[in-house]
């Protein structure tokens, strides 16, 4: 199998956002004034909606959705299997078994260490992680799995258009349920329209201009590359001023940090495993059901970020814990993509079985 090539930033994803964390925190601590100013800037009195994080998440997320072809959309019937297995772990089991999780670790587990206040905003932020499924960087998941890349692009648009209706409503019944903090669910609906939608809409008619003016295969091939360094950057810098925003946080809290991640890790290799399992089970071919796991594990770090600062404040325990899933993110997926390429042998072989 020939060696898979990645550009320097995906290549070392984890030692940047390692830097990042340090060069944030750095910031918060040197220059918490001019932090906290950054922290005052809203779309409103009341929308909790923070104008830096909100113009970087469009600088980054647009690129990336405008990889995303949604007429992929119409070949969702051709080998529906894997893509409803995928749907199955996302939206069926994922969020409601992180809840469960978060609340059995930070109720029961961890309470000699972890005051009820912040078990609350634990369990919230973990939820949010949770409920907000897979983004473009899959993509390069699914490469390092030699996954099918049309197929790949057929998940991420379903998961893409189902996150507009149910993030939300799954977020407010869980972390309602689950904890005893107060969602509200303007806020909510604001961070749906402002981190979603916007982004969404703009990186689709970004594409279809770019499509009609130039044609697909100049798009793909040359002008989609040059929008690489611009989400790359925004998620650079959300990062840094993520980290700034937990900078307090980060270095008052360094148990509760490795605590987090615990439950966060135990749900991401739960779905990824049930994910994988259940390909096998119903015999989809492998350059799917590597893909379905790699999603299955995946968060929207970026919108849970944004989603736990907007209902809760960028200082909150829930902040904190979504922020922690980015700092695992990469070396877990890396792992799965591992498992992935050395288990290839479970499944049928491509095209051998209508998946």
């Amino acid at each position: 199998m020939a060696t898979k090539r990645l550009n320097p930033f995906e290549r070392y994803l984890s030692l940047w956002v390692g830097l990042c964390m340090i060069a944030g925190v750095a910031l918060g601590v040197l220059a918490p004034s001019a932090m906290a100013g950054l922290r005052q800037l809203e779309f409103g009195d009341g929308s909790q909606i923070n104008i830096p994080i909100a113009i970087l998440i469009w600088l980054m997320i647009t690129p990336m959705m405008m990889k995303v072809d949604f007429g992929a959309v119409r070949n969702v019937g051709r080998r529906p299997r894997g893509l409803f297995v995928t749907l199955f772990v996302n939206w069926l089991v994922k969020p409601f078994s992180m809840a469960l999780i978060a609340w059995v670790f930070f109720r029961l587990l961890f309470s000699p260490w972890i005051a009820p206040s912040d078990a609350d905003q634990y369990i919230a932020g973990c939820i949010i992680l949770a409920a907000a499924p897979c983004t473009a960087m899959v993509f390069v998941w699914s490469y390092l799995s030699d996954g099918d890349p049309a197929y790949t692009l057929v998940q991420v648009s379903v998961n893409d258009l189902l996150m507009l209706v149910l993030f939300a409503p799954i977020v407010r019944y869980l972390v309602s349920g689950a904890s005893s903090l107060e969602v509200p669910f303007l806020v909510l609906l604001y961070s749906v329209l402002v981190f979603i939608v916007v982004p969404l809409v703009a990186g689709v008619l970004l594409r279809q201009w770019f499509v009609r003016t130039r044609g697909v295969a100049r798009f793909e091939k040359e002008l989609l590359p040059r929008f690489a360094p611009v989400s790359m950057l925004a998620l650079l810098a959300t990062l840094v001023l993520i980290f700034a925003f937990q900078a307090e946080n980060i270095l008052g809290k360094p148990l509760h940090v490795a605590l987090i991640a615990v439950p966060i890790l135990l749900q991401v290799y739960f779905n990824s495993s049930l994910t994988y399992g259940l390909m096998r089970l119903f015999r989809v071919e492998y350059a799917i059901a590597a893909p379905g796991a790699l999603i299955g594990a995946s968060n929207f770090f970026e919108l849970a970020v944004a989603t736990a600062i907007a209902l809760f404040g960028p200082e909150s325990g829930a902040a904190l814990a979504t922020v922690v899933g980015v700092l695992i993110e990469v070396p877990v997926m890396l792992s799965v993509c591992a498992v992935c390429n050395r288990t290839r042998h479970w499944f049928p072989v491509t095209g051998a079985v209508a998946s």
